[in-house]
This record gives C-alpha cells, sequence and structure tokens, in this order.
C-alpha cells in the first residue's frame, strides 16, 4: 500500500473539518431527554463532519482529526478528563474509520453506505464494553454492577440513536460539503454526481434508517 502523504493544503483542509466539527460540538450538543438517567450522553453531529474528513483523504486523516477534535473538546468544553477523550476517539474512530477505509478503495455510494452500515454497528457494539469498562472510573459511586442495566436501556439505544442520524447526515451532507471544497479549489477531485436513479435511493436509505431508528426508540421506550 503507497504511503499516505498530506501536502499543505490536505493539512488545511483537515484543520477546517476539525474547526467545524467542534464548533458544531460546542453549539448543537444536545441532550436527549429520553436518557434521564445518563445526563451526560448528549447528542451532537461532529462525528458526520469527520466521516466527510475521512472519506476524503482516508483512515489515517480520520485517526487524526478525531483525536485533535477530542483533545480540543478535552481542554475546553468537556469535564471527564482523559478518560472522557479516549472515549471520545474510540467512540468517534469505531464509526468513521470503517467508511473511510473502505470509500478510499473505492468511491461508490454502495461502498459509502456499507462502510456507514459497519460504522453503526461497530460504535455501537463497541461502545457498551467501552462504557461498562470506563464509566466507573470517573463515576467512583457508580459500580460496574450498576452500570449492566444501563447498558441495554440508555447506552445501547442512544449510540445506535447516534451513529444512525450521524450517518443519514453524512450522506446528506457529503456532496454538499465537497462541492464547496471544490469550489474553493480546495480539492483537486470533482464531487460525486448523483444519478437521480441513485438520488432516490440515497433518500429512501436515509429514511429508511430513520424510520428503523424511530421504531427502535418507540419499543424501548414503550418498555420502560
Amino acid at each position: 500500500m503507497q504511503k499516505q502523504r498530506f501536502g499543505t493544503k490536505e493539512l488545511i483542509v483537515m484543520a477546517l473539518f476539525c474547526a467545524i466539527a467542534f464548533a458544531s460540538t460546542f453549539v448543537f450538543r444536545i441532550r436527549i431527554p429520553l436518557f434521564p438517567l445518563a445526563p451526560w450522553l448528549k447528542f451532537d453531529p461532529k462525528d458526520c463532519l469527520l466521516a466527510i474528513g475521512g472519506m476524503l483523504y482516508g483512515p489515517i486523516a480520520a485517526l487524526l482529526i478525531s483525536a485533535v477534535v477530542s483533545l480540543i473538546e478535552m481542554v475546553t468544553i468537556s469535564d471527564t478528563g482523559l478518560i472522557g477523550m479516549a472515549m471520545n476517539i474510540f467512540s468517534t474512530c469505531l464509526f468513521i474509520l470503517p467508511v473511510s477505509y473502505l470509500y478510499q478503495r473505492r468511491r461508490q455510494l454502495s461502498v459509502a453506505i456499507l462502510g456507514l452500515v459497519f460504522g453503526i454497528v461497530l460504535a455501537t457494539s463497541g461502545m457498551l464494553l467501552w462504557n461498562w469498562l470506563l464509566v466507573p472510573l470517573y463515576t467512583p459511586k457508580t459500580t460496574r454492577a450498576d452500570i449492566v442495566p444501563l447498558l441495554w436501556n440508555t447506552f445501547l439505544p442512544f449510540n445506535l440513536f447516534k451513529t444512525t442520524l450521524n450517518a443519514v447526515l453524512t450522506m446528506l451532507l457529503y456532496r454538499s460539503v465537497m462541492s464547496a471544497l471544490h469550489k474553493a479549489k480546495l480539492v483537486s477531485h470533482s464531487p460525486i454526481t448523483y444519478r437521480r436513479k441513485i438520488s432516490v435511493r440515497l433518500i429512501l436509505w436515509c429514511l429508511l434508517c430513520l424510520a428503523v431508528l424511530i421504531l427502535v426508540l418507540v419499543m424501548w421506550r414503550a418498555n420502560q
């Protein structure tokens, strides 16, 4: 595999993604009232921006911008310290690395969707283990036995909600972001031009994801 190098223009675009991702976290971080037992769980759209950056420059770039944004969060708006930063990087990378790797190998819409689906599965399942291991470290009064019920009635639906919504936002925003970067002459290749048939499929995929997500949340809420 050819060694990946980032020039000045690539570093500028990566820094731009970092800045916009952090700004989105700072401005749009939303607490979801469905999860009162874990008030620290908040949704923000940064992962969709980091996924687009990874799709553009590959998994190494995705890892770098994820680490930078998480570090900035730790020293500014986060109160969970290094543990929170580690959880942030782990969660984001599980979501964005599959699509970053697969899409770099083959730039097709179906491959991007497949990578995002893998990301949803990996991040949702991986964060169950990660929360079980690390939450007691920064909430000393909480034991791992206390965490077990939260895994299924809080962390699982929350991470499914978060990753699915970010996957939908990634596909909806990708073309617009790439078009803007191309017009600004910050990227050399043209954005994907979706054929009408592909656009319809993309919209249907996004609607299906949202429908499944709403159904899961409604069923979960009904069992509370």
